[in-house]
């Protein structure tokens, strides 16, 4: 018994031994523990210190192109500077930038002051044009002492002083308002008129000498008295009723296609009567607006990416293209326009404007108003005639007219054949429904005659026409087919033709002129690009190839006769239930009184 009592305390001993030691050894990997944590955050502050201290050069050095002319600027203000050197007289050595700069500013306050005649109230302060040359001025010496010049001259030149002349000018110059066409009465069919006023221009020659006087004696808190003259306009509003004219006009012929010639009396009515004031930029997208089946468009014939659909609108660009040509003809600067992707039937190709609404986005046909009075444009269907006309005051001289001549200078090869398998035919045998139709290529000249004499004439505008494949109905069977039509040009201009399938503009040659500046915006024909056209289905066209090189004239020379000099009232007849005629004078309604 005592032996097992001995025995309970040894193993309790032992315990208490075991237990104490196990402590020890948790106190020791507790120990353990807190260095290893204590040892990783230390690292983790180096490292975090490391990678702000790397930022931070970074960060420096990336700025260093931006900061250095900041930097040096900065030193520069604070650098006084050793050297003797004067400017206008004023020493400034010794001093800061900005002590230089505003010793100077205290000996030449800057209070340059306008007005017109006598009246105070009606001034302008002119911007302070001594505070940029004094900040170039004192960058130039406290950037390089070492060249600086000893002496230095505040001085202005004629640029400074035409600054100050315009500033004047945007205030008070109000330039005449001529008479001219302000509106039209659609169910009269006359004209109205806006009257005349007159102007204001200031005399800018004598400002520009007052103000060199001036500031060439350093006298910038002058207050200089602005003379104003009062300019009368050229042109009344009686003498406009005399001078406006029919200065351009085209006549096209529509087809009997009821829903076509609806769309195109729509666009029509939309530009009828419409003023372009001077300066203005005239939009066909624009006027028209989106061709809807709200706005009563009807589906007619027209392209879409080069497949014949029925469309809303389908024909508006009979309108456009006559349009355009009587723009040409009446002498004003076209913006925009565009061939369209095949050739057209109803102008001469090449002298076509091919519009397509996406958003006002499309393809457009734009003119600007270049003369000195309001235009407006008279557009009338009647029947199947559509005339065009621009009426204004002539910008062109007496007997001065301007054409248009196309020439086509080469045939595109046509797509390959579409054939339709028909199963009702004998086996091989091939029936073909239409004939394949060669692309073409066409130049177009601006030509400008002077009582009937070339006087200049220059490269216009180059357009590209795409082919149309052959339509053959077959039952192929076994037969292998072939195609129905022989390429007419070699395999890279087959290339090119098919390159030219994807983009419907085709304006390649602009060529700038003193009357008349074609620019194509070479827009591209997006997936929902629709062409309006005239062009016939496949079954009803006729083979009608011109020889490469052979000139093509207009079915109607007259209508690019320049009108004669009297007024409309003496000379116009109404368009509005008679039949147009190809004379220029017999296109649009008598202006009103």
């Amino acid at each position: 018994m005592l032996k097992n009592q001995k025995d309970k305390k040894i193993s309790g001993s032992e315990r208490v031994r075991a237990a104490r030691k196990r402590a020890k050894k948790g106190q020791y990997a507790s120990d353990i523990n807190y260095k290893n944590v204590f040892i990783l955050v230390a690292a983790l502050i180096v490292l975090l210190i490391f990678i702000v201290f790397g930022i931070n050069k970074a960060i420096k050095f990336v700025g260093s192109l931006s900061t250095e002319s900041v930097e040096t600027t900065t030193e520069l203000a604070i650098e006084k500077l050793k050297k003797q050197i004067t400017i206008d007289e004023i020493d400034i050595t010794g001093m800061t930038m900005s002590e230089a700069k505003s010793a100077i500013e205290k000996v030449y306050p800057w209070k340059l002051k306008l007005h017109i005649g006598e009246d105070e109230s009606d001034s302008l302060i002119l911007d302070n044009a001594l505070d940029e040359k004094l900040d170039k001025l004192l960058n130039e010496i406290y950037s390089d002492v070492s060249n600086a010049a000893t002496h230095y001259d505040i001085s202005f030149d004629d640029n400074d002083i035409d600054a100050m002349v315009k500033k004047a000018k945007e205030k008070w110059d109000i330039k005449p308002k001529n008479g001219s066409i302000s509106g039209f009465n659609k169910e009269t069919k006359n004209f109205t008129y806006e009257s005349e006023s007159n102007g204001y221009l200031i005399d800018d020659k004598r400002l520009k000498e007052d103000l060199k006087s001036f500031v060439s004696r350093k006298n910038f808190q002058a207050d200089i008295s602005v003379v104003r003259n009062e300019v009368k306009p050229s042109i009344t509003a009686a003498e406009a009723k005399e001078k406006y004219k029919v200065i351009g006009t085209f006549t096209t012929k529509t087809t009997d296609n009821k829903d076509r010639n609806t769309n195109i009396s729509l666009a029509a009515q939309a530009l009828d009567g419409l003023i372009v004031k001077p300066g203005e930029e005239f939009s066909f997208n624009n006027t028209t607006g989106n061709r809807t089946l709200e706005k009563g468009y009807k589906p007619a014939g027209a392209y879409v990416n080069g497949v014949l659909s029925e469309e809303p609108g389908g024909g508006v660009c009979q309108v456009s293209s006559t349009l355009y040509n009587a723009v040409i003809f009446a002498g004003l600067t076209t913006t925009e326009r565009h061939a369209h992707s095949f050739e057209p039937s109803y102008v001469t190709p090449g002298e076509d404007a091919m519009v397509s609404y996406d958003g006002y986005a499309g393809p457009d046909m734009k003119f600007v108003n270049t003369s000195d009075t309001a235009i407006a444009i008279r557009a009338v269907l009647t029947g199947q005639t559509l005339t065009c006309s621009i009426i204004g005051i002539p910008i062109l001289e007496d007997g001065t007219t301007i054409e248009m001549s196309s020439k086509k200078t080469g045939d595109l090869n046509p797509p390959a054949p579409e054939y339709i398998e028909d199963k009702n035919l004998d086996k091989g045998k091939q029936v073909v429904i239409s004939e394949a139709k060669n692309g073409s290529r066409w130049s177009t000249n601006y030509i400008v005659k002077k009582d009937g004499v070339i006087i200049k004439e220059e490269p216009f505008h180059s357009s590209s026409y795409k082919g149309k494949a052959a339509k053959i109905k077959v039952n192929s069977g076994s037969v292998e087919t072939t195609a129905a039509t022989n390429p007419t040009e070699s395999s890279s201009v087959s290339t090119e033709t098919s390159t030219d399938i994807h983009s419907s503009t085709v304006d390649s040659v602009e060529t700038n002129h003193s009357k008349v500046i074609e620019t194509s915006a070479k827009k591209k024909e997006t997936a929902n690009t629709v062409e309006s056209t005239v062009e016939k289905l496949p079954t009803e066209e006729k083979d009608s190839k011109s020889s490469e090189g052979t000139e093509v004239t207009k079915p109607k020379p007259k209508e690019s006769v320049r009108p004669k000099e009297t007024t409309i009232e003496e000379t116009v007849e109404k368009l509005s239930t008679t039949e147009a005629t190809t004379k220029a004078e017999e296109t649009v309604s008598k202006l009103g009184n």
